[in-house]
């Protein structure tokens, strides 16, 4: 079994493999194979008949955001029509300006409607309670033949849809939400341990009338603290709102990424230093992230390696070099390791049009 993948009676930071399902649900209403997707993440498809399987978290963000972009669909098969990638960046840019975070959520449930109509968001106030409830005219997946398949498209997309808005709030303001409750329209599935993870310190409901999550409206006066520039930076990993409940931006994963970044050869003794914790702290809050510290600057590096490749004429010495590797041959055997192919064969793939070739 995959080291991302987990059997746990109270999982930790863990997502249902129902929730995998979905997406590959996304992929077959496309018609399109989700293996390639799958095999990113470190799955397959038949380890997603194992009942109780778990995936971590960081799996399942790249899992996602692969989808959205391949499917050209960032609702993931929910909604009759498509919702073209890009398009909740859209929302978010039309909230950010907002006073408040109350008239900010109003403007994210208003422009909602733009994008579909099979499902309407709304935002109450009564009293110290906010409510934001989902408002149903066509079920997501309600057109899928298969009656369970098709539960397990509208439970994935509740969720997402509650955790998009919730996530968005949440970074807007730069602090957690105090949630109260959430009702879900639908029985308790075999996986309802999670929602304590996904909602955390809301009484969960099930079997509710609505979908709707109920917090403390003194949160919706909060000013708003971000700009046009941290939105853009946002947007490039926008899909870890929907995944992960919030946590204060400088989480150390982010912080890790941004730091191998800047320097891809650091060591973790460095690392650490930089960060400001121990190498053991850094160590153990990468795992429960689902990652180590080798895969993250290997992530770091092939992504780099990569942008550099379609976007510049440098020669592989160079790229080796910027990307923190001592040669070219180190370099090389890396990235067939990452892609199965040479850097050069990876760059005419991408059809960058350049002269040279390997050393």
């Amino acid at each position: 079994m995959s080291p991302s993948l987990q059997r746990r009676r109270t999982p930790v930071a863990a997502t249902p493999v129902a929730f995998v399902q979905a997406i590959v649900l996304a992929y077959r209403l496309r018609g399109a194979d989700p293996c390639d997707a799958l095999a990113e993440a470190g799955l397959s498809l038949a380890q997603l008949q194992q009942p109780g399987l778990r995936i971590t978290s960081l799996p399942f963000e790249r899992l996602a955001a692969r989808a959205m972009r391949e499917l050209d669909d960032e609702a993931l098969g929910w909604f009759t029509r498509r919702l073209p990638w890009g398009s909740y960046g859209m929302l978010a840019r039309a909230s950010l300006t907002a006073p408040d975070l109350g008239v900010a959520l109003r403007r994210w449930c208003r422009h909602h409607a733009l994008l579909t109509d099979d499902l309407v968001l709304s935002l109450q106030i009564e009293g110290a309670t906010a409510t934001l409830t989902l408002h149903e005219r066509q079920a997501p997946g309600a057109a899928w033949p298969d009656v369970a398949e098709r539960a397990i498209l509208r439970e994935f997309a509740h969720v997402s849809l509650l955790r998009n808005a919730l996530g968005l709030a949440a970074w807007l303001i730069d602090s957690r939400l105090p949630l109260l409750e959430v009702a879900l329209a639908y029985p308790a599935p075999a996986h309802a341990d999670v929602y304590a993870l996904l909602f955390p310190g809301a009484t969960i409901r099930f079997g509710a009338v609505a979908t709707q999550v109920r917090l403390a409206a003194h949160c919706l006066r909060e000013p708003l603290r971000r700009d046009d520039a941290a939105l853009r930076a946002m947007l490039t990993q926008a899909v870890r709102l929907m995944v992960r409940p919030y946590r204060h931006d400088r989480l150390l994963l982010e912080r890790a990424r941004q730091a191998l970044r800047a320097q891809p050869g650091a060591d973790t003794e460095a690392l650490a230093r930089q960060l400001h914790v121990s190498p053991r702290t850094l160590q153990r809050q990468l795992r429960a992230a689902g990652t180590t510290l080798q895969a993250l600057r290997d992530r770091v590096r092939r992504e780099r390696a990569e942008a550099l490749l379609l976007r510049t004429p440098w020669p592989i010495k160079r790229i080796a070099a910027e990307v923190g590797f001592a040669n070219d041959k180190s370099f090389l055997r890396a990235f067939r390791t990452w892609t199965g192919l040479s850097p050069s064969q990876w760059r005419r793939q991408g059809r960058y049009p350049v002269d040279g070739h390997e050393s």
